[in-house]
């Protein structure tokens, strides 16, 4: 029985790794560049779109989004105010976004009308993590308010980032977090991530991420 588990759960991946690369590909025919926006929920996930959209906007970039939620269109709503172009995918009862689901999210998007697209996946650090979308870089948020120890929790999550955020610095005192020590544990799971730390409610090194996302 463990047996046929595992060699459903690898097709199961196999598949979906198939239309990630037909995302990607479809994507680049485009001229978009997709990241993935990986955390836990309030994390600042949505709060980070929002304040990159102007910033890439300086720029001349347009921005796109995804927004995967199990139910319902908060964060959508707060994609849309930002002016960019953006498609609410709800997941029912998954804890993460897959493939398919972004590729049906893909064809309800102006993609010649966007440079940078963010797919905001569901607000979970373990299910999103074995699922490929075709974006080229995933970005995984944490706040200090979830606790020092979160990047230790959940090292799968760091493994396959290239960037790594710490946002909500300003709390951290209050709640007694390590930033530091954060920071570390990042580096120790993926040597190579980058790691910024935020304030997304002044925009504190909203600038500094945009700079290697677009590197």
């Amino acid at each position: 029985m463990h047996h046929i588990d595992v060699s459903i759960e690898k097709d199961v991946y196999a598949a979906n790794n198939r239309i990630a690369h037909d995302n990607a590909h479809l994507l680049k025919e485009h001229g978009v560049r997709a990241f993935d926006l990986l955390g836990a929920i309030g994390s600042g996930k949505t709060a980070l779109i929002e304040k990159m959209v102007p910033e890439l906007a300086r720029r001349g970039l347009r921005g796109g989004a995804i927004a995967g939620d199990v139910y319902g269109d908060d964060d959508f709503r707060r994609i849309v105010a930002t002016g960019i172009p953006a498609v609410n995918a709800n997941t029912g009862k998954e804890c993460h976004l897959d493939a398919h689901l972004v590729e049906h999210a893909l064809e309800d998007l102006p993609l010649r009308e966007i440079d940078i697209l963010f797919i905001e996946n569901v607000g979970n650090m373990v299910c999103p993590t074995d699922f490929l979308l075709g974006a080229e870089k995933r970005i995984v948020v944490v706040s200090s308010t979830e606790g020092d120890d979160v990047v230790n929790k959940h090292p799968m999550m760091f493994r396959g980032s290239t960037i790594g955020i710490i946002n909500k610095i300003d709390i951290a005192p209050l709640v007694g977090a390590d930033l530091d020590r954060m920071e570390a544990d990042m580096h120790r799971y993926n040597p190579e991530i980058m790691v910024f730390r935020t304030n997304l409610k002044t925009g504190e090194g909203v600038r500094a991420v945009v700079d290697a996302i677009l590197r």
